[in-house]
């Protein structure tokens, strides 16, 4: 029974807070989607139509943040129940790598219809997700996820350990558990950190999801596509929109464990 409700918990929780920096943050992510897109900036939109995608987000932000933080919280339970305190790393890091692939089933298709929303000012969310559908079929709903994944791992093999080791050290030296605002700056910081390092793994999924159907790039060969990447605009290609998408995910990282970690508390304190 306590294992169902930290289950549910940690879905609503989740569904909660990736709902809320979905939302906040959703012009940053448009600019970083342009900035890497193989047009560039203005021909991309520039700074117009800035909300252009938000519908897709709408429908798929909460199911993905909800099946990632119930998975990672249940593979962390697991884990520490098993596993001895100084591996608590490597149960934080398979953790967060479980709540990834299982999350990209929902988050996947929702990225290929709000980038491809967002790189083309003509057509709305619902029109994009018909068009994809009718020229590439339900698979190309999944186009990029592979890389996504590939993006992803990393991303969280950084992040949430070193969330889960400044929450952990915070809390040490204030011999106390941490507060939810607290945990909203570990957070930004692990969050911040992991986005600059993964920032060419970031432009290849975006790349390959805005690639025309059949062409090389729409393969999904995230190495052949940071080589062609490379090619194109040298070293700079490569960590194309690295500001906003650092920026964008010190604030996320901030909102989304934040908002986590006190929704988290407060059901708790209603179910437990």
């Amino acid at each position: 029974m306590h294992t169902s409700l930290e289950f549910v918990i940690a879905l609503v929780s989740g569904s909660m807070s990736g709902l809320c920096v979905d939302i906040v943050l959703y012009p940053l992510d448009t600019v970083k989607t342009r900035l890497q897109s193989a047009e560039g900036f203005v021909n991309s939109g520039g700074f117009r139509g800035i909300y252009r995608g938000l519908g897709s987000i709408m429908v798929g932000s909460a199911p993905g943040a909800a099946l990632f933080f119930s998975t990672y919280e249940m593979v962390k339970l697991v884990g520490e129940r098993h596993l001895k305190l100084q591996h608590q790393s490597l149960v934080h890091m398979l953790a967060a790598c479980s709540g990834e692939v299982v999350a990209c089933c929902v988050r996947v298709p929702t990225e290929v219809v709000k980038q491809r929303t967002m790189t083309t000012q003509s057509l709305s969310s619902y029109e994009v997700l018909r068009k994809t559908l009718h020229g590439e079929g339900f698979l190309g709903l999944y186009r990029g996820f592979a890389s996504t994944v590939t993006r992803e791992i990393p991303f969280s093999l950084i992040q949430f350990p070193l969330w889960e080791y400044l929450k952990k050290r915070w809390s040490e030296n204030q011999r106390s558990p941490v507060q939810p605002w607290q945990s909203s700056i570990c957070g930004a910081i692990a969050g911040g950190f992991s986005a600059a390092l993964t920032t060419p793994l970031d432009v290849a999924k975006t790349r390959i999801m805005l690639a025309k159907a059949r062409s090389d790039l729409s393969r999904g060969h995230i190495l052949s596509t940071l080589k062609i990447i490379y090619l194109e605009k040298g070293f700079s290609g490569l960590y194309a929109g690295v500001l906003p998408r650092t920026i964008w995910i010190s604030f996320g990282g901030a909102i989304f464990l934040g908002v986590y970690d006190k929704a988290r508390q407060i059901l708790t304190m209603l179910i437990m």
